[in-house]
């Protein structure tokens, strides 16, 4: 069950994260300043009070967060689990020119950004999934959170686009010094064998979000 606490660490939160008081939250988002006061969180009689969908709404706006993302920070218990801020493209993108460097790196201009517990790699960016390339896996709208910097191993989950500009998922089913192989997520696709060259770049995927 929602406590009435939580919603209110969790708007304590969004100010943290944003370099901003409760006071200074409530002031971007056109509110009183007073709005989120710890004075206003309860009645006069000791009865508690919550914050109203229209005030929640005006913070999210100034801050630019999802309601997924106030979500994930409600479920933050204190001294709990770290969030981190990643980088988001759809997967449509992925394979235009632009948006990496040579080691997949995350690079430009078109990104949006989501916040994600955070997966101990400052590299790590997210994908939109727009296509029924990582069924049953993903579906379209899923995120999924991946990591350039880590090694391929052996039943690993990874994204890989090609020299041809094309993006392949699936399981990796062998990683040799210069060779790939990776089973496709998508059954009516055939399985792909790669060599170094083919490759433009690869990573690792951590987790998805539905």
């Amino acid at each position: 069950m929602l406590e009435h606490a939580e919603v209110w660490r969790a708007i304590d939160r969004l100010a943290e994260q944003n370099g901003l008081s409760a006071s200074g939250l409530a002031r971007r988002a056109g509110l009183d300043a007073t709005t989120f006061n710890p004075s206003k969180r309860k009645t006069p009689s000791g009865r508690e009070r919550w914050p109203s969908t229209e005030s929640l709404s005006k913070i999210l706006s100034a801050t630019g967060f999802s309601l997924a993302e106030f979500v994930a920070l409600i479920g933050q218990k204190a001294g709990g689990l770290a969030m981190q801020r990643v980088p988001v493209i759809k997967s449509e993108q992925a394979a235009d020119d632009g948006f990496f460097d040579p080691s997949g790196n995350p690079i430009g201009d078109g990104w949006n950004e989501a916040l994600f517990p955070d997966v101990g790699d400052p590299n790590a960016y997210a994908m939109q999934i727009s296509d029924d390339s990582l069924l049953p896996v993903c579906r379209e709208g899923d995120l999924v959170v991946l990591s350039p910097t880590t090694e391929l191993r052996r039943g690993d989950r990874a994204i890989v686009k090609t020299r041809e500009n094309r993006i392949l998922a699936g399981e990796v089913v062998r990683k040799a010094m210069n060779r790939l192989e990776i089973r496709s997520f998508d059954k009516s696709r055939q399985d792909a064998t790669l060599v170094d060259s083919d490759i433009d770049w690869s990573a690792r995927i951590l987790w998805a979000q539905q």
